[in-house]
């Protein structure tokens, strides 16, 4: 199997040291696990790096998949403007995931050449990590629903199956954004409540879409997340390979819910 190593992370662009400043000690344990699992990619030889965004250039129907030959990092929008760092785009992996997917699932190719914060955020930590790696970035499906995700997934575990590359894949989302007073949408105290029924699934992957499948949609809405389409696309992807989850972190300093889970194959 091509797929050594899947995990969940957050986006908070605070993990940047230059844009967190102050904040960036806050989020000291999430920090670390980049710098674990940084230290697994490099000693795993990982070629391919997959980005499941929640950020990208979403469109409502179908998936995407950014077949640029180089994505370049931009977080001026952050107030931070790092030494250029453009990384290689994984062209050949791209086509083979187009050729696979192309008569049973809804994929749209496009170029876009700078990465959304979604794709940008961790791709810039862990090469500035020292990592070296081709990058892939998909995108969710707006109008889509968790279910078609989940099976996206699997379908794209086929493509994954059929290359002889070393690839890790990365579901980048935040939990809940609604955990305390101070929280970017507002307070819920349902917020609480989804992310950990959330981590509760997750912490037994075999079972977890269908129990997440189940959760009541008010439930999500409320919560107001941005990680559980990239998840159910990675669970489809982990779908039947018997992975064992293992919760590094999970910080909510910020008021959102900044989950850091590694799938363990």
């Amino acid at each position: 199997m091509a797929l050594k190593k899947a995990f969940l992370l957050p986006h908070c662009p605070l993990l940047i040291p230059e844009i967190g400043r102050a904040n960036f000690n806050f989020l000291e344990k999430t920090s670390a696990v980049y710098q674990e699992i940084s230290d697994v990619l490099k000693k795993m030889a990982i070629e391919t790096l997959i980005i499941i965004s929640p950020h990208g250039l979403n469109q409502n129907d179908s998936f995407t998949l950014n077949v640029a030959p180089e994505m370049k990092v931009n977080l001026k929008d952050f107030g931070f403007m790092p030494q250029a760092i453009t990384l290689t785009g994984d062209a050949l992996l791209a086509d083979q995931i187009n050729q696979t997917l192309k008569n049973t699932a809804s994929l749209q190719l496009i170029s876009q050449a700078e990465l959304d914060h979604g794709s940008a955020i961790p791709a810039y930590l862990f090469k500035n990590l020292g990592n070296d790696f081709k990058l892939i970035v998909i995108s969710p499906a707006d109008h889509l629903n968790l279910a078609e995700h989940f099976d996206f997934g699997r379908k794209l575990q086929a493509a994954l199956t059929e290359s002889d590359k070393k690839i890790a894949v990365l579901a980048s989302g935040d939990l809940s954004h609604r955990l305390k007073r101070k929280s970017p949408a507002g307070y819920s105290p349902k917020g609480a409540k989804f992310d950990n029924k959330l981590i509760e699934y997750l912490s037994e992957p075999e079972t977890a879409a269908i129990n997440i499948l189940k959760m009541d949609p008010k439930l999500i809405k409320e919560a107001s997340e941005c990680g559980l389409k990239p998840i159910m696309i990675l669970l489809g992807i982990l779908n039947g390979l018997a992975p064992t989850a293992k919760v590094l972190a999970y910080q909510t300093d910020f008021g959102i819910g900044y989950l850091s889970l590694d799938f363990q194959l």
